[in-house]
């Protein structure tokens, strides 16, 4: 698959988030900042533990994103498993939480969550079932603008969390990157990684569904959108909202006290 375990003499170890979600850190400690989350039916690759075992240094499968998680919060699989896992894109949750009734426990699922080998409303890890509760939205080939503003819109008023990625917490880069995987659409996880994604377009060129990408005043990129219809931007700031934008940034009343300051713009979605 591409990887490799710190110690090449140690065989590589594979693990999924069984949880509803588990929170990924700079550092192994509990008070170290949140850089992104895992959500059920995330698989990742174990590169290294800390010198406690309290911690487990991780690469996440699908967007090569890396950091520390509790050792307490993941489950082992195999490697055929993590094959299997990442073989395909399976469906997710398309409520706000869904339960997974199992022999032992129930776990609330989020929207946006996959749904590993789903199958007649059951789902599985490995050799353990569960029967969701819930309704289910499948990967779509080819989104279109009006999809992933449905889509997009769904999370409006989800407060701001640095490094989150549910409706409970969320921040500007991982609003895309989630709306982008619902549409079909693979992206990084930070802002600057995801300003690299996609062809350019000029300003006067910008069309709704394209992502409008903002910096600080360094020109490093710090902040992500996605432009709608009417010279309007969805994005997280506080709470994911929509506010005006143009070609000199976003601002809250059309051209006036601008919050943001534009870097580019790029386009994702098939013209």
């Amino acid at each position: 698959m591409g990887f490799s375990s710190a110690d090449s003499n140690k065989p590589t170890k594979y693990g999924i988030c069984h949880l509803s979600v588990v929170s990924v850190r700079k550092e192994p400690s509990d008070k170290s900042e949140i850089t992104t989350q895992l959500l059920f039916g995330d698989g990742f690759v174990i590169l290294d533990a800390s010198k406690d075992g309290k911690w487990l240094y991780i690469h996440i499968a699908w967007d090569n994103y890396t950091g520390w998680i509790d050792a307490k919060q993941f489950k082992v699989i195999s490697e055929d498993f993590f094959k299997i896992l990442h073989s395909m894109q399976w469906p997710f949750c398309k409520d706000l939480v869904g339960l997974l009734h199992g022999a032992h426990r129930v776990t609330p699922v989020l929207y946006g969550s996959s749904l590993p080998v789903l199958n007649n409303n059951i789902t599985s890890i490995e050799t353990e079932a569960f029967r969701f509760q819930g309704d289910v939205n499948y990967p779509i080939k080819v989104a279109n603008f009006q999809y992933m503003k449905t889509v997009a819109c769904y999370y409006l008023s989800a407060p701001y969390l640095w490094g989150g990625k549910t409706h409970f917490g969320i921040d500007c880069s991982g609003f895309i990157q989630q709306v982008s995987r619902i549409c079909g659409i693979k992206m990084p996880r930070d802002a600057w990684q995801q300003a690299k994604e996609g062809q350019v377009v000029f300003p006067g060129s910008a069309k709704p569904g394209d992502y409008a990408f903002f910096a600080d005043e360094h020109g490093e990129v710090i902040h992500v959108g996605i432009i709608l219809e009417h010279d309007k931007i969805i994005h997280a700031s506080g709470e994911v909202r929509v506010d005006f934008v143009d070609s000199k940034g976003i601002s809250l009343k059309r051209g006036k006290n601008y919050t943001h300051l534009l870097h580019s713009i790029k386009r994702v979605l098939p013209d």
